[in-house]
């Protein structure tokens, strides 16, 4: 049986991951890079000079390049992994004398998001957006998980992902591409859930770090991510109501990772808006997209339709984009938390 092609599209961190772990079973990827100076380095050196850069590129089976109409016609697995605020850009506006991306160019592909975040202007999580804008069927869509930071992947050390789609067949097979020796997969039906989990931990996670930048400690940050993961819950099962068990990896794992490693930017950058930078200053500062920040605005304008009980949510949102000091915003969510 021919081995399935693969196509990731994006060049931070995660998609320079998501390379290096296919690159163990799959015998051609083709890896799409915004920029044309990007892609020459690549293919010259073997390394992403921006993400990564330990990351040895195999060049006997990764083929760097900036077409992305040739990328997706050449796979039949693609691996969305742009930030969420440039996904539709990306697949719209094509260099000049090209057309952008249409339904057909996806005809017959199947479509995983590694996107944890929200499509701003549509206000649709990844899949419902592929869904909609580009008529994939749902059982077509996918969603990659972790809890995984890319930068423990590059260091090869035991990782988990799990692969989410309807159809529980085309999860097993990506699973089955990207389990290694540093790599453990599990698969799940509960593409929903699954992915509104990840875009929520990244709105927990920057909560974490205002909360350690305005100088909370530990004991505190164990009750905000005990009840973040009951509004996690309380949002998925409103809006997915489904069984799911809310304690597996793929949500409190996630959760957890994110609110507490090191490598999560969406922490980092909450610690820097805790210490009182500005939004615009931090993101600078981080040179790296901070998909909270996006999210925490789509949830607040979801949730105006779903009416869920989101404090913490809603806490992050104040700070963000109503400029409300955290040091004030976090005392009067901390007399809300039990």
């Amino acid at each position: 049986m021919k081995k399935p092609t693969i196509a990731v599209i994006g060049g931070g961190s995660w998609a320079t991951a998501i390379v290096k772990i296919l690159s163990n079973n799959v015998d051609r990827i083709f890896w799409w890079l915004r920029n044309p100076e990007t892609v020459e380095f690549v293919n010259k050196y073997h390394h992403n000079p921006n993400y990564l850069s330990d990351v040895e590129v195999n060049h006997e089976k990764v083929f760097v390049n900036n077409d992305l109409k040739h990328s997706i016609k050449e796979a039949d697995i693609i691996i969305l992994a742009v930030p969420s605020a440039f996904l539709k850009a990306t697949l719209e506006n094509l260099p000049a004398g090209k057309a952008g991306i249409s339904p057909e160019d996806f005809s017959g592909k199947i479509i995983f998001s590694a996107i944890k975040g929200i499509v701003p202007e549509d206000l649709m999580i990844i899949g419902d957006f592929m869904n909609q804008q580009y008529k994939i069927p749902i059982n077509k869509i996918g969603v990659i998980t972790g809890p995984c930071h890319a930068e423990e992947v590059a260091m090869e050390r035991l990782s988990y992902l799990t692969l989410a789609s309807q159809d529980t067949a085309n999860a097993a097979l990506l699973a089955s591409m990207m389990n290694c020796r540093y790599i453990k997969t599990t698969v799940s039906d509960d593409i929903y859930g699954t992915e509104y989990s990840a875009v929520l931990k990244n709105v927990i996670a920057i909560a974490s770090g205002i909360c350690h930048g305005v100088g909370f400690g530990d004991n505190f940050q164990a009750v905000l991510v005990s009840n973040a993961l009951q509004e996690i819950k309380r949002f998925v099962d409103k809006v997915h109501p489904i069984s799911r068990d809310i304690n597996d990896s793929a949500y409190l794992g996630d959760l957890l990772v994110t609110a507490y490693s090191q490598f999560s930017r969406n922490r980092m950058f909450g610690t820097m808006i805790g210490k009182g930078y500005s939004v615009k200053f931090a993101q600078l500062e981080m040179n790296m997209i901070a998909e909270g920040y996006y999210a925490t605005k789509c949830i607040y304008e979801i949730n105006k339709k779903h009416q869920v009980y989101m404090p913490i949510t809603k806490a992050v949102y104040h700070i963000l984009y109503e400029k409300i000091a955290p040091r004030i915003e976090m005392k009067l969510l901390a007399d809300q938390l039990s």
